[in-house]
């Protein structure tokens, strides 16, 4: 399978679009175009009949193979994508500008996990663990230089807050808090966990009505938290899903909503990590396809696969 390089939508795809949307005297779509050969594959998989959206719906305009399966996070012009073990810097076109394969050095307490991250004033935050058969111990909040990819400090974790796994981490700068996710398939995954920005300090959890199961990242983006769910059987071409919440810094409880299932990735496979690029008007979602895993453990690959793809899904978000 060709490797996508980062182009978006081709022109021609574009023209396709403009005839739908002469046909209904309106368009529904916010395109962002440039030159190319033709649509890529992500593209070209997506029907257009199969959504004639709402105002919030994601429109898919490519895929892009990346270094790191577990997180991706944008600021400016750059982006950076988390692995299990490594951190990665990339330009507005996604050329590689940084590589930090051994992100542990610094850590008091052995970490051997990197899960979703963030970026906040160009310092990236990670939810660190030590993982090991579905469940994570000495979780922490560190922060890493956005330039270097550098460890520069770690925020104390509160074990009061019965946190067992750390999956994704979000930054709320309007309410100053850092949010934290879990995966586990246990209670602790029906909450979300909140730390000041600032200090450090655990504020609380809240607890999340109707709760996604295997949560994978999370994004905080126009006063809304949206969480990645890992909650579709790939054996069975089972889609994952997006969900939305809206939360202050005082509530103890949210009302969890669905807000897209991603029929249109190239293999369904293990959906991970997620972020708004909001110099472009994106939603950036991480998807891994082509290795099997149980319980977070990998067992095998899929027919015709030798290796595992890493993808970043790049969706039209203007109006999310």
């Amino acid at each position: 399978m060709r490797k996508h390089k980062g182009k978006l939508i081709s022109v021609i795809t574009v023209l396709v679009f403009a005839l739908l949307a002469g046909c209904s005297g309106k368009s529904d779509y916010e395109l962002i175009t440039t030159s190319g050969t033709g649509p890529s594959e992500a593209a070209q998989s997506n029907p257009l009949t199969e959504y004639r959206r709402p105002a919030n719906y994601y429109y898919l305009l490519d895929a892009v193979e990346v270094n790191g399966g577990q997180g991706v996070c944008a600021e400016g012009s750059y982006f950076w994508v988390s692995g299990t073990r490594t951190l990665a810097k990339y330009d507005k076109n996604w050329k590689l500008v940084a590589l930090n394969e051994s992100p542990f050095k610094g850590y008091e307490r052995e970490v051997n996990h990197i899960g979703d991250i963030d970026v906040y004033n160009n310092e990236l935050y990670v939810g660190a663990e030590y993982f090991a058969d579905g469940v994570g111990k000495n979780i922490q909040i560190a922060v890493y230089d956005g330039n270097t990819l550098e460890l520069k400090r770690v925020f104390p974790f509160d074990t009061s807050s019965g946190q067992i796994e750390c999956s994704g981490i979000a930054v709320d700068p309007d309410n100053s808090i850092v949010w934290m996710c879990s995966w586990a398939a246990d209670e602790s995954s029906n909450y979300l966990y909140k730390y000041d920005l600032e200090s450090g300090e655990y504020l609380g959890r809240v607890q999340m009505q109707d709760p996604p199961k295997w949560i994978q990242g999370i994004a905080c983006y126009n006063g809304n938290l949206f969480m990645s769910s890992d909650d579709g059987e790939a054996d069975n071409d089972e889609p994952d899903h997006l969900y939305r919440t809206t939360v202050r810094r005082d509530d103890t409880e949210c009302v969890v909503k669905l807000e897209r299932t991603f029929v249109d990735v190239l293999r369904q496979g293990e959906i991970e990590g997620l972020t708004f690029d909001r110099k472009n008007g994106h939603f950036l979602l991480l998807y891994n396809r082509g290795c099997r895993y149980i319980h977070g453990n990998y067992v095998g690959y899929y027919d015709g696969y030798d290796h595992e793809i890493k993808e970043i899904y790049i969706y039209n978000a203007r109006n999310a």
